[in-house]
């Protein structure tokens, strides 16, 4: 990419989108293309067309997308999966009717299968069963990836693509019931601690192993495959650092000062019960993560009280 490339990031606003934006600039990109859902529907083919014939973008990180927990996935698939396809579908194919040099898709650790080797290697895709509370979601991301190699084939366009693992940060969602699990352990610990509550009550057993990644060090790692990388097959990113479900509400406990106990309602799922990524393509192209858990989730929590209480 140059300096002067015109570069579109569709879901500017987003958790991930923001984050892409704030690495471009950093490094000093300033022809950046965005536009609020507002302003473009992404799910509207004749718009999302009609955009890329005005703007004619050189550079696009595919961003955008329905997001949500475990209770939003597992409550509304229908959704999660027509409204990722349709954004998926319609940004890849205005890109090449538009000649774009280069796109970013950006996948999740989800669409690897529920039970499979650890740490997970890319061809572990499609080796097996998914996580039945997010499959629908899951589905449209490995769609979106089959498309992006699709295209590569048939048309000789580069295409990549980025497998994060469970992001968190600045701009995330904050949902009781839609969040992810860090933004839903924070309201329900910090709702705790103002009310002196003697103890909180969290979904599943606790013993699942996550790998978080801090959301700008995603965008760094995507600036660097946009730089760097053109392979037909995706790249996983991950922080390689594992921590549990009941480990992580210990560390957002300590970060916002709750002195009660912390419960497990284990009639409740735990979702997939271990998730790491094997990361040796993204180490190759020199990007390191650089913030750990606990300076991630005080980063968070001081987003929350200062933009979601305020």
């Amino acid at each position: 990419m140059e300096k002067e490339s015109r570069i579109f990031v569709a879901g500017h606003n987003g958790m991930v989108g923001s984050a892409i934006v704030r690495s471009l600039e950093r490094n000093g990109y300033y022809n950046l293309i965005l536009r609020s859902h507002a302003e473009l529907d992404l799910t509207n083919q004749e718009a999302t067309e009609n955009f890329f014939k005005e703007q004619n973008p050189d550079y696009v990180f595919l961003a955008a997308a329905k997001v949500g927990g475990i209770h939003a996935n597992n409550s509304y698939p229908a959704d999660f999966i027509m409204e990722n396809m349709l954004i998926e579908c319609n940004i890849i194919k205005s890109s090449y009717k538009n000649g774009v040099k280069k796109l970013l898709f950006l996948g999740s650790s989800c669409i690897y299968p529920k039970t499979c080797p650890q740490p997970i290697k890319e061809e572990y895709l499609l080796t097996g069963s998914l996580e039945p509370t997010n499959e629908a979601y899951a589905l449209a991301k490995i769609s979106g990836f089959k498309m992006c190699q699709a295209y590569n084939k048939q048309y000789g366009t580069k295409y990549i693509c980025a497998m994060p693992a469970s992001l968190y940060g600045i701009k995330d969602t904050f949902d009781i019931y839609n969040s992810h699990v860090i933004p839903s352990m924070i309201i329900k610990i910090h709702r705790a601690k103002l009310d002196n509550s003697p103890f909180v009550e969290l979904w599943g057993t606790g013993t699942p192993l996550r790998e978080f990644l801090y959301v700008d060090d995603l965008a760094d790692a995507c600036f660097c495959l946009m730089q760097t990388y053109e392979g037909n097959d995706f790249v996983n990113i991950g922080s390689e650092s594992e921590i549990s479900i009941n480990e992580l509400a210990i560390t957002i406990k300590k970060v916002i000062g709750y002195n009660g106990d912390i419960l497990f309602d284990t009639s409740k799922p735990d979702g997939t019960p271990r998730r790491v990524l094997h990361n040796s393509k993204i180490k190759e192209t020199g990007w390191r993560p650089k913030i750990n858990i606990e300076e991630g989730i005080k980063r968070e929590y001081q987003y929350y009280l200062d933009y979601i209480l305020s």
